[in-house]
């Protein structure tokens, strides 16, 4: 099998623990090749995996240089804590080269921006990627909150005040979502979660909405521009635009080893659950 291995950050590829992975799976030759590959850089035609060294934010940024193409992706933790990049080179290694892990399918969400007060698509607003793994945002600029509109599959919701609104995917629960109040909810739930950033409406609370929803996102603003972030891309938007947010047509394949889950993720990462009584 061919194997990309993507680095967000060059200094890395000079990295140990990078080049002892590197330097193991080619010793595996003919079972796997390899090539290097990063932001900016392309997919050979043949790949059959792409190893994502670093953190989850590498991760993310591979995920638009996979696209649509269906070439799944192992996150390859050299990072801090790491959801979708959860594996030790060391592990990861010991696995692939036993055959010990599957493919599933993680939900992405895809952004649609039309022109003020019109149906025109502004196809040049979010390129050259509309897409999200973890989280759409919508965040103010300046001094001001915004009034974020929103209708669900037709439906209005009362505005939320705020400095903006996320609309995270189930992927992204542990994402920015968790850190503005947004509950966890596990990876395989086909759900997306609404979550105000600094509300100031007292009885506003996250919600989770089936994940086949389509939001449409109109903004109340004293300011003339806004940020969209998608992922770990930023852009500047005009407030008077109109966003459609809707699942995507197909859906990132991640490698998950054999042994992993979601549970002990929570535990070792974010010490859920840390007690003296559950000490055993």
């Amino acid at each position: 099998m061919k194997l990309a291995l993507y680095i967000r950050h060059d200094k890395l590829w000079q990295d140990a623990r990078v080049l002892e992975l590197e330097s193991a799976l080619q010793a595996l030759s003919p079972k796997f090749s390899t090539y290097r590959t990063g932001p900016g850089g392309r997919l050979d035609g043949d790949t059959g995996m792409l190893l994502s060294i670093g953190g989850d934010g590498t991760f993310l940024s591979a995920s638009a240089l996979v696209g649509s193409s269906g070439v799944p992706i192992l996150g390859v933790n050299l990072g801090r804590i790491g959801f979708l990049s959860e594996n030790a080179p060391e592990e990861a290694l010991r696995k692939l080269a036993s055959g010990e892990y599957g493919i599933e399918d993680r939900g992405l969400l895809h952004v649609d921006v039309f022109a003020p007060g019109s149906d025109e698509l502004m196809t040049d607003a979010v390129t050259p990627w509309p897409y999200a793994v973890n989280e759409v945002a919508l965040l103010r600029k300046g001094a001001a909150m915004l009034g974020v509109d929103v209708r669900l599959d037709g439906v209005k919701l009362p505005t939320y005040w705020a400095d903006g609104l996320l609309v995270a995917t189930s992927s992204g629960s542990t994402a920015y979502s968790l850190s503005v109040g947004g509950p966890i909810v596990m990876p395989e739930s086909k759900v997306c979660i609404l979550s105000p950033v600094a509300p100031h409406n007292l009885n506003v609370r996250p919600l989770v909405v089936p994940d086949g929803s389509e939001l449409e996102i109109t903004l109340q603003a004293r300011e003339e521009e806004f940020s969209l972030s998608l992922d770990n891309r930023l852009h500047s938007l005009g407030t008077g635009v109109r966003l459609r947010i809707a699942l995507a047509r197909f859906s990132l394949k991640r490698v998950r080893l054999a042994g992993s889950n979601f549970i002990g993720a929570l535990t070792d990462k974010l010490y859920w659950g840390e007690d003296l009584r559950n000490n055993k």
